[in-house]
């Protein structure tokens, strides 16, 4: 062991248990600025270690989450490095603060390593494709932000932690993140999130001190009897990690703060971030008359890194948990918690609770008396309060207790013989466990946390005009108009606003770039012109992951070849079952030799990953769609794998969804409703230096209710 330690400490070995061993095994663990290794006792400069990890640039940290682990709950950490998944190190901690402590300490080793490798961001060594070789995929996803990235208000250094972790096995298709949209709203209090936001909730009334929200839109795919959405918004004096604690409990701690709480057991632990709940619900209305509600939910849980917490919720049936005698089984449409930190007041932690609800109690109840679902709902949100009225009057605060173990419902009292089902069975659909198991990288939003800092769009338009579309229209414009009319992709193109199942052009303004003076004044503009036109759009579907599509014969990339055009291929592959993949078929007539495209194109991948981003948008979509997806810009290579083929005449980039935990769970919420949606895509190159500034698009597309039967096998022989 070297002289110089970063941190050191005991932590949980959480690896292969060996057989006739059932207790907890600690060891010593010692992070140095090139090492991670663990010993049996704490370690003399002499010891040898029991394993040991170099942590370099290719290092990940995957959050496991919560695991049961010979009767204790831990929170689970996994290191590995990208280049060899199976040499791995994992540790846990029976406390949440320990565990981030680690990642947060390892992950800044991981950046320090980052900077010192690449110190100018520009070492670039093109991958060349030529005929014949291997189109396997080779792990070039960066997880890095650039070291030249703009700096931000040290006062706001919490939102600084943009490293990039696995989270888990994502979300359930099913669940509803109905977080992301107030994120970017608490976030940037100028931001068009926020504007958009109020457009669909009003306030309904103040009570207990926190604010109660209805949603304005009407559903008419939900039952008469669902409420609309309610959400419950509340500051408690704790940190985000003691009101989560408390939130995760549904033992006897629960009845000190939640008046709606009966009780809580686990029906399965899917990993360390879903888990399937039963739930009983206390609704003290008319109880000699009105049945009392169960609910049966997956919830799922995840750690921004802005410190804030988002607890899911969805019901769900499960075999393990059938109707229970005596109850009326209700539905949650969505809820759960968002926990915020805010800034300290007086010394004392601050935290931003938001607690949504949208149910469907069943039962005559709710279909004929308003009055019953109106104060039902009220009583569930009230919990809010009943978080802050808990943490204001207790004295123990600062210590870390130990992660509750939930009670296992198959243990447990309750009567599950009415299910007539077995215990052993699942509900979850094959996609579900499949995606469930898949090793993934997490995608949350990358990038652009600086919103915040962005002005008011009125006064932003004056100097667009004047300075910034004016500098890059001699570095960057297209030289000439490109014919269009001799490229095509099987999914049409079609300017109409009500048409579908089609694809355009979408106009460059609508998305908010970095300014030329952002590095000194943090604000963005309408993007504007694009710099490569879009020319086609395929719609693919296949057995198997569909990569390298450039090579397909009579493809749009082909055709500007021949035509002496350079193409950028972006391909967005979508897993399932089936495997789907829209690409788009970028054109120019050539790359202004210095500039950041022209870079970007030619750099080697860790540029490349640390460069590219993605600013989403759903102009059209339920509220539920919108919320998952966001509009926060994205740099794709630190969320998802991507893998970057450059022919002589183009650049492909193949990005793999399904490499994202997060990324993918929202994905299987937008493909249920996909025919129903309206989504839009920029591409651009990250500009970091006031060099490299304003930025620009290279473009973008607006896809319109597309129908998943319309994709095609395509036939990917090099042509």
């Amino acid at each position: 062991m070297s002289k110089e330690v970063v941190y050191e400490g005991w932590m949980v070995r959480y690896g292969r248990r060996k057989i006739g061993r059932s207790y907890i095994h600690m060891r010593y663990f010692v992070l140095e600025p090139r090492l991670l290794a663990f010993y049996k006792k704490k370690p003399h400069y002499s010891q040898v270690p029991v394993k040991t990890m170099v942590i370099d640039g290719n290092c990940r940290v995957e959050d496991r989450g919560l695991k049961t682990h010979h009767g204790h709950m831990v929170y689970v950490l996994s290191v590995y490095n990208k280049k060899e998944k199976h040499h791995r190190i994992t540790m846990a901690a029976f406390n949440i603060q320990e565990a981030l402590m680690w990642k947060e300490k390892i992950e800044s080793v991981i950046d320090q390593h980052q900077e010192s490798q690449v110190p100018n961001g520009q070492q670039y060594v093109a991958f060349e494709y030529k005929s014949g070789m291997e189109t396997g995929r080779t792990a070039s996803s960066s997880d890095y932000e650039s070291q030249f990235s703009a700096p931000e208000d040290e006062d706001d250094s919490r939102r600084r932690l943009v490293r990039r972790t696995t989270i888990g096995n994502g979300p359930p298709p099913s669940v509803l993140d109905w977080t992301k949209e107030f994120d970017a709203e608490l976030a940037n209090q100028n931001s068009d999130n926020q504007a958009f936001s109020r457009k669909h909730w009003r306030l309904l009334q103040c009570q207990n001190g926190l604010r109660i929200f209805e949603e304005l839109l009407e559903v008419d795919y939900l039952p008469r009897s669902c409420s609309r959405a309610m959400k419950a918004v509340g500051v408690v004096e704790a940190t985000c990690e003691e009101v989560f604690e408390l939130v995760m409990s549904m033992d006897g701690t629960r009845y000190a703060w939640d008046c709606s709480f009966q009780y809580g057991s686990l029906v399965e632990e899917v990993d360390g971030h879903t888990a399937v709940l039963y739930h009983r619900l206390l609704l003290d209305w008319f109880p000699m008359v009105v049945w009392p509600r169960d609910l049966c939910y997956v919830r799922y849980w995840r750690r921004n890194d802005d410190g804030s917490y988002v607890v899911l919720f969805r019901s769900r049936e499960h075999d393990n948990c059938g109707p229970q005698p005596g109850c009326v089984r209700a539905h949650l449409e969505s809820g759960g918690y968002n926990i915020s930190p805010l800034k300290p007041r007086n010394g004392r932690p601050r935290t931003q609770v938001q607690h949504l609800i949208q149910i469907d109690l069943k039962g005559w109840g709710a279909g004929y008396l308003p009055a019953f679902q109106q104060h039902c709902l009220l009583q569930m949100l009230n919990s809010v309060a009943g978080l802050r009225e808990w943490f204001s009057q207790t004295d123990a605060r600062g210590v870390h207790t130990r992660i509750p173990v939930m009670v296992n419902m198959a243990s447990s009292s309750l009567s599950l013989s009415k299910s007539g089902r077995s215990p052993h069975q699942s509900a979850f659909s094959v996609d579900q466990t499949n995606a469930a198991n898949r090793n993934s990288v997490l995608m949350d939003e990358d990038s652009d946390d600086d919103d915040e800092f962005q002005i008011a769009e009125s006064e932003q338009e004056p100097e667009t005009s004047k300075t910034d579309t004016d500098v890059k229209k001699t570095e960057e414009e297209p030289a000439q108009k490109i014919d269009l009319s001799c490229f095509s992709g099987n999914l049409k193109r079609n300017e109409s606003e009500n048409a579908r199942n089609c694809w355009r052009t979408s106009d460059g303004n609508n998305f908010k770039v970095r300014s030329k003076n952002f590095c000194d004044d943090k604000r963005k503009i309408p993007a504007g012109k694009h710099l490569m036109d879009l020319v086609a759009v395929d719609w693919f579907k296949d057995s198997k992951r569909i990569d390298h599509v450039a090579r397909r014969k009579g493809c749009a990339a082909q055709v500007a070849a021949e035509k002496g055009l350079f193409s950028m291929v972006v391909n967005v592959q979508v897993p399932g079952s089936t495997h789907y993949s829209m690409v788009f078929y970028f054109v120019a007539k050539e790359l202004v030799p210095g500039s950041l495209l022209q870079r970007f194109v030619e750099g080697d991948d860790e540029f490349r990953n640390s460069r590219l981003k993605l600013i989403p948008q759903v102009p059209k979509g339920s509220w539920i769609v919108r919320q998952s997806v966001g509009s926060t810009p994205c740099l794709l290579g630190k969320a998802v794998d991507c893998n970057y083929i450059r022919g002589p005449t183009y650049l492909e980039i193949d990005v793999d969804i399904g490499s994202s935990t997060v990324a993918n769970g929202v994905l299987g919420l937008v493909i249920g409703v996909i025919t129903s949606l309206v989504v839009e895509m920029a591409f651009l190159v990250q500009a970091n230096t006031a060099e490299e500034l304003p930025e620009r698009l290279i473009g973008a597309v607006r896809v319109s209710h597309i129908e998943l039967s319309s994709a095609v096998v395509p036939n990917l022989e090099s042509g």
